[in-house]
């Protein structure tokens, strides 16, 4: 027995290279049978391309890759799955409108004299459902369930597949605390059945609390292959960061000042004419302070900030902005009026990502004087400012400002977004899930950023899932249940887990 044979998966010397920029450099991974064996990094270092080349989404310019001590060939994602390599994505896979069931069957359907044989293929996802503690219903249609539901689909599309290597890529970006204690229990029972997991994060608790080994990557290359047992998660963000970073924010004392943002009464019509998405709705952020909207996703955080920054109608209640009612303005309006917003979809709502970096940059900018000459673009201040603006806030990318805005990385598009809204200058800035899967660097520069916002007297509202963002960045909590806010809590004042039961619905405050 050669020492070769205890990996399951061996990826040797791969290199993977695009244009202006070699995403993996030289990299090795060797993945032992029944383990979780985490991929760390920072955004743009190189882990979705590494396991993109896994899965067959990519090939690699050199390098080779071993199952079970053989050399293999994945050329696509059909080969990954023959040799029984499955992948959940960061952004899910599925149809909309098409049931679980369906969903799950895409591609490897049974059938008999040309009919579907769905019987079977429930009876096997309900077993499978059921042996791995995922709780989902086969008839329900995508649409309706929960990101956390949706996930465990995409769980159940691997295992139905027989898939033995599975490759999570960043699974918890879009879960609630609740659901990710879940997914670790999940992830745990399939190594104990004898799957091996491929688990791509930047969290370092998850990689405390799961993971057996964990591969550092940093800027495309191999830092180092540890035991995570042995390594504390200092150690760790130092190897994926390159530098000390601080993981506790500094803050200074507030200074209070006027209401810059205040809301009254406000109510918000719910789906299909169900309860109100957000019902009679009273709160004000003053300049100064960081007021952080905490809750569990789906309690009407969303529509809340739909309707402040005008892209939802309001059924009833005001919002005010320094004193004018901004209620029924549109957008742009809102925008010179003193309103940011770094939204909580960052490709549907914060970028156009077929656009270059640098019209990114100006979209909420380009008509004013300083773009634009009689209707025509002044292209040289447009460069001169996104290259200010890419130097600020170190925005990195293969092609600088000419970059298209879709081949960048999730934290890298998320700082472009953050310069933007920040460099407005705005009176009220309204950040949603900003640090949203990005990796420790990037969200330390972030949350200080909107320190530095408040620091200089802005007013700034934080939505946010995040129980350590919420409890950290934050002077004052108000914490949103099934579209009200059910308590308005002093950050210093309270514990987590308290935290946890107001938004649970468990326990109520006195809301002033």
């Amino acid at each position: 027995m050669g020492d070769h044979i205890e990996y399951v998966i061996e990826m040797l010397h791969i290199t993977k290279e695009f244009p202006g920029i070699i995403a993996n450099d030289d990299i090795t991974l060797q993945l032992k049978k029944g383990e979780i064996h985490a991929l760390l990094g920072e955004n743009g270092a190189g882990k979705s391309t590494l396991m993109s080349v896994l899965f067959g989404l990519y090939q690699p310019e050199k390098g080779t890759i071993l199952k079970d001590g053989t050399e293999v060939k994945i050329n696509d994602p059909n080969d990954a799955n023959a040799l029984g390599i499955g992948m959940v994505h960061q952004h899910f896979k599925l149809i909309h409108n098409f049931t679980v069931l369906q969903n799950i069957i895409l591609g490897v359907e049974t059938t008999k004299y040309g009919f579907l044989k769905m019987d079977e293929a429930r009876r096997k996802v309900v077993e499978l459902s059921n042996r791995y503690g995922l709780m989902v219903d086969p008839d329900a249609l995508i649409s309706d369930i929960t990101v956390g539901m949706q996930q465990r689909v995409e769980i159940l599309k691997m295992l139905y597949r027989n898939n033995e290597i599975l490759i999570f890529d960043e699974p918890t970006a879009v879960l609630t605390p609740q659901e990710i204690e879940e997914l670790m229990k999940i992830m745990k029972e399939l190594t104990a059945e004898g799957k091996s997991i491929l688990f791509i994060t930047h969290k370092l608790n998850e990689i405390k609390e799961v993971a057996d080994s964990c591969t550092v990557l940093r800027k495309g290359k191999c830092i180092n292959t540890i035991r995570v047992s042995d390594t504390s998660k200092e150690e760790m963000s130092e190897m994926m960061v390159g530098r000390k970073v601080d993981l506790k924010i500094e803050k200074s004392e507030i200074l209070v000042g006027t209401p810059v943002l205040e809301v009254k009464k406000l109510v918000i019509a719910g789906k299909q004419g169900l309860k109100k998405a957000v019902n009679n709705v009273t709160f004000e952020v003053r300049k100064g302070e960081i007021v952080c909207v905490a809750g569990i996703d789906g309690n009407g955080q969303s529509e809340l900030v739909y309707a402040l920054t005008g892209l939802l109608p309001t059924e009833e209640g005001q919002i005010i902005l320094n004193g004018e009612d901004i209620t029924r303005l549109s957008v742009r309006r809102r925008n010179k009026s003193g309103m940011a917003h770094i939204p909580e979809d960052r490709h549907k709502d914060g970028l156009i990502l077929d656009y270059t970096l640098q019209d990114n940059l100006i979209l909420k900018k380009y008509y004013m004087p300083e773009f634009q000459k009689n209707g025509f673009l002044r292209f040289h201040r447009a460069e001169e400012y996104a290259d200010k603006l890419i130097d600020q806030f170190d925005i990195r990318s293969g092609q600088g400002r000419q970059t298209e805005t879709r081949s960048m990385s999730g934290g890298n598009q998320q700082k472009a977004i953050v310069a933007r809204e920040i460099d407005a200058n705005p009176e009220i800035l309204i950040a949603v899930q900003p640090t949203r899967g990005l990796d420790v660097g990037a969200i330390e520069y972030i949350h200080k950023q909107l320190v530095a916002q408040r620091d200089e007297g802005k007013a700034i509202l934080l939505v946010s899932l995040e129980l350590d963002e919420v409890m950290n960045v934050s002077d004052r909590i108000l914490v949103m249940y099934e579209g009200e806010i059910v308590a308005n809590l002093n950050p210093k004042e309270i514990t987590v887990n308290e935290l946890g039961l107001y938004m649970a619905g468990s326990k109520r405050g006195e809301v002033v």
